[in-house]
């Protein structure tokens, strides 16, 4: 089983979740979720420990955000197609994906998104401003990154696929 497939379960992401995780608005909204985290517990100096409110609500929407929106009314988009890619991607221990996708790049990827989370702990811990805008960059800039390799996996195996084309609509 896939890291990927395990970090999916924990999302509850089934066959159904899938396609709703695939709506835009679920994609783009999610990454709200790591400079709401950072703003909530950077406010400690503020509201001290009711900080823990906004962080508790964001992480809530971090978990629920994959499941709350309807199913796309059409998966030929960017967002979409990202989500799809992924689906493929913790998909090849049972479907072989291309050699090209069977690459370092996407450790390497989440490497860079992992560290970006740690710079942005380390600013939430010494109030910096710079680290907080450097950690989540970093953070998105590995994401979105990822995400764009999981769009052109989607796009290569959906015609080698038969189930990955149905998810074209």
């Amino acid at each position: 089983m896939t890291l990927e497939r395990r970090i999916a379960r924990v999302f509850n992401l089934t066959d159904d979740n899938w396609m709703k995780h695939a709506n835009p608005w679920s994609v783009w909204t999610r990454y709200s979720v790591l400079p709401f985290i950072v703003f909530a517990f950077w406010s400690r100096l503020w509201i001290g420990w009711w900080c823990l409110i906004p962080a508790s609500a964001a992480s809530l929407w971090m978990f629920l955000n994959p499941i709350v929106f309807n199913r796309p009314k059409s998966t030929r988009n960017w967002a979409s197609k990202a989500v799809l890619g992924e689906r493929v991607y913790l998909n090849r221990d049972i479907v072989e994906i291309p050699v090209i996708h069977d690459t370092p790049l996407y450790k390497i990827l989440n490497a860079i998104s992992f560290t970006g989370v740690m710079i942005a702990i380390w600013a939430i811990i010494y109030y910096s401003i710079w680290g907080a805008v450097l950690g989540v960059a970093l953070a998105y800039l590995g994401k979105s990154w990822y995400l764009d390799r999981m769009v052109w996996l989607y796009e290569m195996m959906k015609s080698r696929d038969a189930e990955y084309q149905k998810w074209d609509y």
